[in-house]
């Protein structure tokens, strides 16, 4: 059962890749598949259930487009 739940603004996120970098559960990618409004390819989270709720991406995040929510 997951401990927490990241969410993204997809339009604001420009792929900088930094919350990828400090996840220690690596469940965050850039989404190849999809373009967001600035043209950028978005972060997403690709395996929710192994969220720790750490908040280490939301932290390091410089445009501020993620929120972690403890369950």
């Amino acid at each position: 059962m997951a401990k927490g739940k990241v969410t993204f603004i997809d339009d604001a996120c420009k792929g900088c890749e930094l919350c990828v970098t400090v996840c220690p559960t690596k469940i965050i990618e850039l989404n190849k598949e999809k373009i967001n409004d600035k043209g950028y390819s978005p972060a997403h989270v690709i395996d929710q259930e192994k969220c720790i709720a750490c908040g280490n991406c939301a932290i390091m995040c410089p445009d501020s487009v993620i929120t972690v929510e403890r369950l």
